[in-house]
């Protein structure tokens, strides 16, 4: 590792993560045909072991405070920092080796190795999304219903809404009043902390709700959680309790929650799955076990030959939009500064056009796995399997990286041992975005990565500490090929 080891391991006490990886590589399983091929378990030394088990508790720790995006940007800022890495601005050093970091209105970020070639020449850029799917409180959220106190709600991303009801809902994010003064809130992750409940009806009472289908059990407009409960006096609900207590505890009125970002997501805690411990369950890995993979590749990548990018970007869940979205022109804002920085008066716009048709980039997004309980949602020939490596997704319909870039990339990962599988949906049966499709609009060669999950979109999904694991060191392969 470059960085200063002093420093990280400092910086991951202040997080309560664990500290680093053994050293060395591990052994590979070599390419195999996907039927055959064994689980990355199989034959798995027990230095590896520890290895693998060290980087799953690192990210653990992570996602557990990283259950945002503008959460992910704080704690990677925080790591970034540590390994050595500082903001970048104009005027900043661009010689080989120089490590930035750049913060998109807190809601994404890139962070950035200079390599030796100059960037006219191209980059390796790694890009996922951070933001996953919640609830959001509408702008004027608080109403009285029956007694109690409620929130409105929207959703970002797709979600099953039965899937949300009685189970522990932190609040997250930030109020900013009229005065510019931003007040951050978080209720529900500490233990002691009370926590949000969307209440599910009875089975004794639901008769009304039987004839409806899975996914409109709850309607959309029914995920309000209870937000209080208790009456202030005889003239006034739980409504006028809630107001006073937002206005003596954060000193904001029902007005300011119109200029607010707040969350609602899952507030159980990332844990081992299985007697085995082989599997983590967690709210927020459909993006985020991507970005922590490539978060923790970057910072501990050697000086590279191309200049190495990751893109961690927001809203992917949404189609990509807004400003912090992989659809605006930020990163690539971002490339253009550096290419003025490096070549000065002699920068036109067609040296970043040409910069970006000689990038490459994958897109690392999380999918699917073959499910235990109903594998026939999967063609199994070409479905991922849980530990058996990173996924190369071939969509079909024009949607796959060309050729030779495909095996450029099978190339790097059997250099390097990263054992990988390939992922296609059944033909008309499935499917799903990443950042590829707009990264690709500017002329690079994009392919899809990910690793299987059992049951994204979820309150709390299943991964594997091997997939994880190896989805890291496809990372560090690429960045320093």
């Amino acid at each position: 590792m470059k960085f200063s080891q002093n420093k990280y391991r400092s910086l991951v006490a202040v997080l309560g993560l664990a500290t680093g990886l053994v050293a060395g590589t591990a052994q590979a399983i070599p390419p195999c045909e996907a039927k055959s091929c064994p689980s990355n378990w199989v034959g798995m030394s027990q230095e590896q072991e520890i290895e693998v088990e060290a980087f799953a508790k690192d990210y653990k720790r992570f996602i557990d405070k990283a259950r945002t995006e503008t959460t992910t940007v704080t704690q990677t800022v925080k790591l970034a920092r540590a390994a050595g890495f500082k903001p970048w601005h104009l005027g900043a050093s661009v010689k080989a080796g120089a490590k930035y970091y750049d913060v998109n209105r807190d809601r994404s970020m890139t962070l950035f190795i200079l390599g030796k070639d100059a960037l006219q020449t191209g980059a390796h850029i790694s890009a996922s999304h951070i933001d996953s799917p919640r609830l959001e409180l509408k702008g004027r959220p608080v109403y009285g219903k029956s007694g109690f106190a409620l929130l409105q709600t929207n959703y970002h991303g797709g979600i099953k809404n039965y899937q949300w009801t009685n189970i522990p809902l932190a609040l997250l994010g930030h109020v900013d009043r009229k005065d510019g003064k931003r007040i951050h809130i978080s209720v529900g992750l500490r233990g002691d902390d009370p926590v949000f409940i969307i209440p599910g009806l009875s089975p004794h009472v639901d008769v009304s709700l039987r004839g409806r289908k899975n996914r409109d059990v709850i309607a959309a407009e029914e995920l309000d959680p209870i937000a209080g409960h208790r009456e202030k006096d005889d003239k006034n609900g739980a409504k006028a309790l809630v107001t006073s207590y937002l206005r003596e505890t954060y000193d904001i009125g029902l007005d300011d929650l119109v200029s607010a970002e707040l969350a609602l997501v899952p507030a159980f805690a990332p844990r081992d799955v299985g007697f085995d411990r082989s599997l983590i369950a967690a709210y927020g890995q459909d993006d985020r076990l991507s970005a922590y993979a490539s978060i923790r590749a970057i910072l501990e990548a050697k000086p590279p030959q191309k200049t190495a990018f990751v893109l961690l970007a927001d809203n992917e869940e949404v189609g990509n939009r807004n400003n912090t979205g992989a659809h605006s022109t930020y990163f690539f804002d971002l490339y253009a500064d550096l290419l003025l920085a490096q070549m000065g008066d002699r920068y036109r716009e067609p040296h970043l056009k040409r910069a970006l048709k000689a990038s490459r980039v994958i897109s690392t997004d999380v999918n699917p796995g073959i499910n235990p309980l109903w594998p026939s949602a999967w063609e199994g020939g070409n479905a991922p399997r849980h530990s058996h490596g990173v996924n190369l997704k071939i969509y079909g319909k024009g949607n796959n990286a060309n050729s030779e870039y495909t095996a450029w990339i099978r190339a790097m990962m059997d250099d390097a041992g990263i054992p990988w599988q390939t992922a296609t949906y059944k033909v008309g049966r499935g499917g799903g975005g990443t950042l590829g499709g707009e990264l690709s609009r500017y002329n690079m060669d994009v392919v899809d990565f990910g690793v299987p999950v059992l049951s994204i979109h979820t309150p709390y999904a299943i991964s594997s500490k091997s997939d994880l694991y190896w989805l890291y060191k496809a990372n560090v392969a690429f960045i320093e090929r």
